[in-house]
């Protein structure tokens, strides 16, 4: 149970004369810091483990591993990315939406007859970077055949009652980008099965991207520190010379009058799963091996715990996670928002590092008692990744409360 802290009144903040939080970790220095080691057992040091461009990538050859039939059924939890359900309707097959608890595990409970002879596999989630035991799992899908694929993109690092993360599934996918200062990498890595695939080698172009990608990116938030004012110089020369050739946005399309077809076809354009054959450019596997990682665990326990401070007794919000497992590495701090609608949209006007997942897949159906579609309304996500300072973290923490002050002043009484 969280205890009442006093805080200052929120102030509306000067972010117009600031530099952009990142939304990712990005490379500077201080990337170059701290033990070789983690103290948290993590994805990568799993029997097998192979590269992929991105988490979805992963996801998509850990089905391509399964060597299912076109049209087979995969489980996928109403509480999702797009980007968890892209890569099942890429390779073919048809997901089926199932209700998760409290916990945000799956209520096996609630998957009928029907859902259970049809599945050939079912995408688990450790949402939010909380590892979970999934021994009740594993036990369900290995008494009806059905094949797991934990779903690490949130949780690279951490254990749950002495278990590694990645060790219950048949395969487990990662995603290094949310982890690490690089622009594109995934795992797909299995302590259970070989992992039988190469990703084909990127052309010279899609190497130079990688690793350019990189130090825009830091440049735009005044990292490496001495050189970023000269970098940001360069890609603004660069990208001044792009901007001709790049097409003009629809801004007249409506989502709201798209059929289910149209909304999953541009779900799937924007989640981008051109390069799922591919193996990640050079730039990111250099960076994935020598990178130190314990900075990473220690820094976003620091940032979560801090959150945790700053945003006690809020009228209308709560934490979701009342108190963080020991052993994890969070990737986000979720708060529950009861008027999230009002309070995401001044977060993103103030260009937080915030986000939630209410953009749900066509025909994802709503079983009772599923926290699914509550949590896509009403949870946002604040970044707790390790190159946001304690500073950072209060000047996000600040926002959140002023965006629910006004909230709560726009909010007729009755």
């Amino acid at each position: 149970m969280l205890t009442s802290l006093s805080l200052p009144a929120p102030r509306a903040l000067p972010a117009a004369t600031a530099l952009p939080l990142p939304k990712g970790p990005v490379f500077g220095w201080r990337s170059l810091a701290g033990a070789r080691d983690a103290t948290l057992p993590w994805v990568g040091s799993l029997l097998a483990c192979v590269p992929t461009t991105s988490g979805r990538a992963a996801l998509y050859q850990a089905l391509q591993q399964l060597q299912l039939s076109p049209g087979d059924a995969v489980l996928v939890p109403s509480y999702h990315c797009p980007t968890m359900v892209a890569p099942v309707v890429c390779a073919g097959l048809q997901p089926r939406f199932f209700a998760i608890g409290p916990d945000g595990l799956p209520r096996l409970d609630l998957i009928d007859a029907a859902q259970r002879s049809a599945a050939r596999a079912i995408i688990v989630a450790h949402y939010f970077g909380m590892v979970h035991n999934l021994d009740p799992v594993r036990a369900w899908c290995d008494e009806h055949g059905i094949a797991l694929i934990e779903d690490c993109a949130h949780a690279l690092f951490g254990a749950a009652d002495g278990h590694a993360v990645g060790r219950w599934g048949d395969f487990c996918t990662a995603s290094i980008s949310k982890f690490l200062p690089v622009s594109e990498m995934g795992l797909l890595a299995s302590a259970r099965r070989p992992v039988v695939w190469a990703g084909q080698t990127p052309g010279a172009r899609a190497q130079l991207k990688c690793a350019v990608d990189v130090l825009e990116k830091s440049s735009r938030h005044g990292r490496p520190a001495g050189l970023a004012l000269a970098l940001r110089g360069l890609f603004f020369i660069k990208n001044r010379k792009q901007d001709g050739a790049r097409p003009v946005p629809d801004v007249h399309r409506s989502p709201g009058a798209e059929t289910a077809a149209e909304l999953q076809a541009r779900m799937l354009i924007e989640c981008d799963m051109g390069r799922v054959d591919q193996a990640p450019g050079w730039a990111a596997r250099v960076l994935h091996r020598l990178l130190p990682r314990q900075r990473m665990v220690s820094r976003r326990q620091r940032n979560f715990d801090l959150y945790r401070q700053q945003l006690q007794a809020l009228p209308g919000a709560h934490a979701l996670v009342a108190d963080r497992p020991v052993d994890s590495a969070p990737y986000v701090y979720p708060l529950w928002v009861d008027d999230a609608d009002r309070v995401y949209q001044h977060l993103r006007d103030e260009r937080m590092p915030v986000f939630r997942w209410d953009r749900v897949w066509p025909h994802a159906q709503v079983a009772p008692d599923d926290r699914g579609p509550a949590w896509s309304r009403h949870v946002l996500q604040l970044l707790c990744h390790q190159d946001l300072s304690a500073a950072d973290v209060r000047r996000v923490a600040a926002s959140v409360r002023l965006g629910i002050e006004r909230a709560c002043a726009q909010t007729p009484r009755p």
